[in-house]
């Protein structure tokens, strides 16, 4: 076995033991937690960013967040998205960014007056200053993470550690789901979203991030699986991420995952040539048939209840009213909201207030995008479209980033279900911006 094999080999073990520490000793999250932040903290520092260092790093948190909240282990609960952004200045601070990244500046700037103006309108027992925090640090991570990658040039094998560094703390989740819920007959009962089988905490969150890591592990099968070894590695791992995903019945993560996917081949069988469309129909057979035999598998232990969620069916098989569980509901009023406050919208965290005017007890949005016009009106609006079109616009000038529209189309679906509540969409959607390069990139500033 080659010594890189060994070195793969050794880094997921390593986190599958941490799966199961966090599970046999609790409070060894928490100490997981703290030393994610200080030692990737000083890697950063003693590399100087030599190797874009920042982006593993930023990466790490964001592949550790959902583990971290669902065991306790993170520091606060939306320490993640801040750790994105102090990683992300740091290695600024070494190696600077795009001075042509005008556009997230403006972006930033938009996000301002909603700022200001939820300070005038906001409830009097609303705590103003975590409440803002809370709604716009997602929006903040995504601005400052794309003014590090607007435009950086690296190369594709660095953009393959990234995810990897992303996707081994989503190994120790996986082994983590596995030990919490070992029959899962026993709690699957009905075709709701399943607490029980994701770990204790939201099944949104856990299939947004176990959908990104099936992606992130199909994508090492076709791109770093240089021997077959490392294909049936890479295929396990890709599978038991893909059950426990669909075991949390929340269906927005694993379409989006599954379409990444999709999205990759697509590019992949376009730019082959002929030889190469050939390993990847292999590749693809491959793909399917254990794709098909997970699904029979969990249909056998859900006892045919995944069949009937896909479907929109309740536990009796009757199709259900609608498809999006209330969340339309939410949308329609975040609309309405936009279209009483179109210029300046309604204040950041404001919207959530005015809808309970009318409804006592209402959730927070899961669609960033209403929020986005219900609190910053027509400034959300020109936000929104910067933020659409931009990766467009650096797809036409280098069609060779193969994981662009993947990454787009996974914040993309990702916000509308799941809104911002993780660092996930902001940090995937900045990896969009990058200038991938095939082979080694000069580390003058882009």
């Amino acid at each position: 076995m080659k010594k890189e094999d060994q070195s793969y080999l050794y880094l997921i073990g390593f986190h599958v033991f941490i799966g199961l520490l966090a599970y046999a000793l609790p409070f060894t999250s928490k100490i997981y937690g703290y030393c994610i932040y200080i030692f990737l903290f000083f890697y950063i520092i003693k590399k100087q960013n030599r190797n874009d260092e920042a982006l593993i790093a930023a990466a790490y948190v964001v592949g550790s967040e959902v583990f971290l909240r669902m065991t306790g282990g993170n520091p606060s609960y939306e320490i993640s998205k801040y750790g994105v952004i102090l990683f992300l200045l740091t290695g600024m601070y070494f190696s600077g960014f795009s001075k042509g990244a005008v556009p997230y500046w403006l972006y930033l700037l938009l996000l301002v007056p909603g700022v200001v103006l939820s300070t005038f309108v906001l409830n009097f027992d609303t705590n103003m200053r975590t409440t803002i925090a809370f709604n716009i640090s997602g929006p903040v991570c995504l601005g400052i993470a794309s003014l590090y990658t607007f435009r950086r040039k690296i190369a594709l094998e660095q953009v393959n550690v990234i995810l990897l560094s992303m996707g081994l703390p989503i190994i120790s989740c996986m082994v983590y789901l596995t030990l919490y819920t070992p029959n899962i007959r026993d709690v699957i009962t009905s075709t709701q979203s399943n607490f029980e089988a994701s770990g204790g905490y939201g099944p949104n969150q856990v299939a947004t991030i176990l959908g990104l890591g099936m992606f992130i592990f199909f994508s090492r099968i076709i791109l770093e699986s240089r021997s077959k070894f490392l294909v049936v590695v890479n295929l396990i791992i890709a599978l038991n991420i893909t059950y426990r995903g669909m075991l949390t019945f929340s269906r927005g993560g694993m379409i989006t995952g599954f379409l990444m996917i999709v999205l990759l081949l697509l590019f992949l069988y376009y730019k082959s040539n002929y030889s190469g469309r050939v390993k990847l129909n292999y590749i693809l057979i491959l793909m399917v048939l254990a794709m098909l035999g997970t699904w029979g598998y969990t249909s056998f232990q859900t006892g045919g209840m995944i069949d009937k969620r896909y479907a929109n069916q309740d536990a009796k098989g009757r199709a259900k009213e609608n498809k999006f569980t209330g969340r339309e509901d939410i949308a329609q009023d975040e609309i309405n909201i936009f279209l009483e406050n179109p210029i300046f919208g309604v204040g950041v965290a404001k919207g959530v207030e005015v809808r309970r005017l009318e409804k006592s007890d209402v959730p927070i949005s899961h669609d960033e995008i209403t929020r986005m016009l219900a609190e910053h009106g027509s400034l959300g609006v020109l936000a929104l479209l910067i933020l659409f079109f931009t990766p467009l616009v650096l797809y036409l000038e280098n069609k060779f980033n193969m994981f662009l529209l993947c990454f787009v189309t996974f914040w993309f679906l990702t916000i509308n279900h799941a809104a911002m509540r993780t660092a996930a969409p902001a940090f995937v959607y900045a990896l969009s911006l990058l200038n991938v390069q095939l082979g080694g990139v000069s580390k003058k500033r882009s």
